[in-house]
């Protein structure tokens, strides 16, 4: 225990270093003309912007969250819940699994403005089409799983007198926690990006309209302090998710 802190305190330490050279770095080819800071602003310029373009983007954020959340939450059930059903019916599995793996392949951005003319503008097309995004890794993932037990176990569990329902909770489920946690992290990131799209390319607004609003005025700084601020989102959530999946693996 005593040699894990210092181990911790040196990666930690190393890792800061590394972010301070990339900055440096990137500080002194910007000033040195290597770099065009008309496209490349320095990180000094980028942190003066975040003053400025913060508290818009900070508020279109909560936007954007609310929709990513909504959208997770409806991918995670639907994902988990078709991955469950399809991977623990054989019939289901040999008839469906070709489907999916082919809707999974399917280049989502393709059904975008089926999405928006369907759904209208505002928060429905974004909400919808990040759920299209997030569902198919976490349904494939869990069906995996599902398809990967041990029969053995199910067999044992039958044997010992257990219903549907108790394989279903004692064996099936704890076997499928670390695919669930899995794609629970890839769904996350899948539909931020689906809601971001949207809001990019259907003039929503929320933290992507802002994105591209900057982009079409070659406001170089503002718009890489708002990648940033989405940036830092997108890894808080993941890195928040880690430590979910980190508490939950001991049910297994």
């Amino acid at each position: 225990m005593d040699r894990v802190a210092p181990r911790r305190a040196a990666r930690a330490v190393a890792q800061l270093a590394s972010i301070a050279a990339l900055l440096l770095a990137w500080e002194a080819a910007s000033r040195l003309g290597w770099a065009d800071p008309q496209f490349i602003p320095p990180p000094s310029a980028v942190a003066r912007a975040l003053g400025e373009v913060g508290p818009e983007a900070l508020s279109l954020t909560v936007e954007t969250l609310g929709k990513t959340v909504a959208a997770y939450v409806l991918a995670v059930v639907a994902g988990v819940g078709l991955g469950l059903l399809i991977g623990s019916v054989r019939h289901l599995y040999d008839v469906l699994n070709p489907f999916v793996v082919a809707l999974y392949a399917i280049p989502k951005i393709l059904v975008l403005p089926w999405v928006i003319l369907a759904f209208g503008l505002g928060a429905a097309p974004a909400v919808a089409y990040g759920t299209l995004q997030g569902v198919f890794p976490v349904c494939l993932l869990v069906m995996g799983a599902v398809r990967d037990l041990d029969p053995r176990l199910l067999l044992v569990a039958r044997g010992m007198g257990a219903s549907p329902a108790q394989c279903y909770w004692k064996v099936i489920l704890p076997a499928v926690v670390p695919a669930v946690l899995a794609g629970m992290r890839l769904a996350m990131v899948f539909c931020l990006l689906g809601v971001l799209v949207v809001e990019m390319f259907g003039g929503i607004r929320g933290l992507g309209f802002l994105l591209t609003n900057l982009a079409n005025a070659f406001r170089a700084p503002e718009l890489f302090a708002a990648t940033a601020i989405v940036s830092t989102i997108s890894i808080a959530v993941v890195l928040a998710l880690e430590i979910l999946n980190r508490r939950l693996s001991h049910w297994r």
